[in-house]
């Protein structure tokens, strides 16, 4: 999935993904999309680790940009966002999202997205529901 033209749009003004230290990465599936985010003073615990709304918001976010590279000229936004965090990263290590389509609906979207450490143990597993505004039905 190519996301080039989605990043540019996301790195033209400051939002949560670049408040964040979001980068999204293109994939040669066109199912697939993923993001990495540096573990550091923008999205850490005051203890030092991940903190997992941040984690939550990188999920939607992967789970938004692939979406809209799905549905050009569409807005696509996120309706529902459930997660389990299962481990800890500290800070100073990077994460990567793993974001797979599950359900391309003209209307709904449904990913599954697997956070992963530099290791590739997995963080959080979280499902995202995104709302296409737009579509044509």
């Amino acid at each position: 999935m190519n996301v080039e033209h989605i990043t540019q749009i996301i790195n033209a003004k400051p939002n949560l993904s670049t408040a964040l230290g979001m980068e999204f990465i293109s994939t040669p599936e066109d199912d697939t999309c993923m993001a990495r985010m540096q573990v550091d003073e923008r999205n850490r615990q005051p203890f030092g680790f991940l903190s997992g709304g941040a984690s939550l918001a990188l999920a939607e976010n992967v789970a938004g940009v692939g979406s809209s590279a799905l549905c050009p000229g569409c807005a696509c936004v996120g309706i529902e966002v459930s997660g389990s965090h299962v481990k800890a990263v500290a800070e100073g290590d990077t994460v990567t999202a793993y974001a797979r389509l599950l359900h391309g609906g003209s209307t709904l979207h449904v990913w599954q997205v697997d956070i992963k450490d530099s290791s590739g143990d997995l963080i959080s597993s979280v499902r995202v529901t995104n709302y296409v505004v737009g579509a044509k039905k």
